[in-house]
């Protein structure tokens, strides 16, 4: 992967965009990328682009890449369309990298959009209800919930409003993390605190807004133990990358200096295995297959982004990326050190909690944020001396764990 560089990167604020479409989204987060990487869209030899709920929420199937990509005068090249759950972005960019590996091709578009929120709270929540296997939808959330069996759940702890499926597949992940190890509502809250606090200067946050852990503990409640803040949002909003080979930095006389190296981009599926079979975790094996290929070890990541879907996303990714042993992800957030200044800055953007999950643009909004990094040009939330960093990005479920991993290293 060492000849493929992130040259350009866009993205939209993320939030609840009711006056804007899929197209002028996609257009936003686009042109931000061409203008990032001082090129033309006519220097553009392929897209992918990563979607999951406009089929759902607009009845618009199939060819939504060509439609969106074609309202900004993006047509000719080939444009593949993905749909691969929360992990869409990060797929998208995982096959540009293919693409120009392959000598396909020598610049390449990843791009993710999302039209999520909508005044129709049902349909808006249920386009979650897929991404699992619906055939056996009772018989897997029956299954989850035995994962928690021994730890008590407190009286009014749920709350009477539409939510998210997965926040229930997340409150059932916690519980059975702090039956195994020890781990509590307060660590859960530590890492909460720590992304909003993050997001605060991140202009392109849905919410910028700082909590102490103790307000986080006192919001209203999801699902026994999470509360809203340790949550994400609903979001619309797109990202977008542009990839290209060693040979096109210098064909177009791209600043070099500003260029980001692609050190690996893993994508795995999960597996059957037993709970407790932690290293087995279809994101650990993926880590392992990306540090491998980057020729470095978790020891040596600056920064992280991660899918904290919920807070608990974050504990179980942190334990698996090898940032520190099985069960201590919720001790090393609540010693700070996955702060920025800290041991392993994790989620400097504040992370799908605050920044926002708009699912196929979310992916690439880690990568957004890490090429940031890299580059030293994230302000007040720059991680210092950052040289490597790591996104980690699933979706789905599939069993006990998700249906998909996506990891990606990059380096300066």
């Amino acid at each position: 992967m060492n000849d493929i560089y992130v040259i350009g990167v866009g993205m939209t604020p993320f939030g609840r965009h009711l006056d804007l479409d899929m197209k002028a989204l996609t257009r936003q987060a686009v042109e931000a990328a061409l203008a990032d990487a001082a090129m033309q869209k006519e220097q553009l030899e392929a897209a992918f682009f990563g979607n999951t709920s406009q089929g759902h929420m607009e009845g618009q199937h199939m060819i939504r890449g060509q439609i969106a990509l074609r309202a900004m005068g993006i047509g000719r090249i080939p444009v593949v369309n993905i749909e691969n759950a929360c992990a869409s972005g990060s797929s998208a960019f995982a096959l540009a990298c293919s693409h120009l590996k392959s000598g396909a091709g020598d610049v390449a578009l990843a791009v993710g959009t999302e039209k999520m929120f909508s005044t129709d709270k049902a349909r808006m929540f249920s386009v979650f209800d897929s991404a699992w296997d619906i055939s056996r939808a009772q018989e897997i959330r029956d299954s989850l919930m035995k994962l928690g069996r021994e730890v008590t759940v407190p009286e009014g702890s749920t709350s009477p409003k539409p939510y998210s499926v997965f926040m229930d597949v997340y409150a059932a992940f916690a519980r059975s993390h702090m039956r195994t190890f020890g781990t509590t509502q307060r660590q859960l809250a530590a890492v909460a605190a720590k992304n909003h606090n993050h997001s605060v200067h991140n202009p392109l946050s849905q919410y910028r807004v700082a909590y102490t852990i103790d307000e986080i503990l006192a919001a209203p409640p999801i699902t026994y133990p999470l509360t809203l803040p340790m949550c994400s949002p609903i979001s619309d909003g797109a990202a977008a990358a542009i990839l290209c080979t060693g040979k096109a930095l210098k064909r177009l006389n791209l600043d070099a200096r500003r260029a980001i190296r692609v050190l690996a981009s893993v994508v795995q599926s999960g597996s059957d295995r037993d709970e407790s079979d932690y290293r087995s975790h279809c994101t650990a094996l993926a880590a392992t297959k990306a540090y491998e290929l980057a020729g470095v070890g978790a020891a040596d990541i600056s920064v992280a982004e991660v899918h904290d879907a919920t807070a608990m996303g974050e504990i179980i990714q942190s334990e698996n990326l090898g940032f520190c042993e099985f069960g201590m992800g919720g001790v090393i957030a609540e010693r700070g050190e996955t702060s920025i200044g800290g041991r392993i800055p994790i989620n400097p953007s504040g992370g799908l909690e605050s920044k926002g999950h708009p699912v196929g643009a979310t992916g690439l909004a880690q990568i957004h944020e890490l090429v940031t990094q890299l580059r030293g040009e994230a302000g007040k939330r720059q991680v210092d001396s950052a040289r490597l960093a790591l996104a980690e990005n699933g979706g789905g479920l599939e069993g006990i764990e998700e249906a998909v991993a996506c990891i990606t290293i990059l380096g300066r």
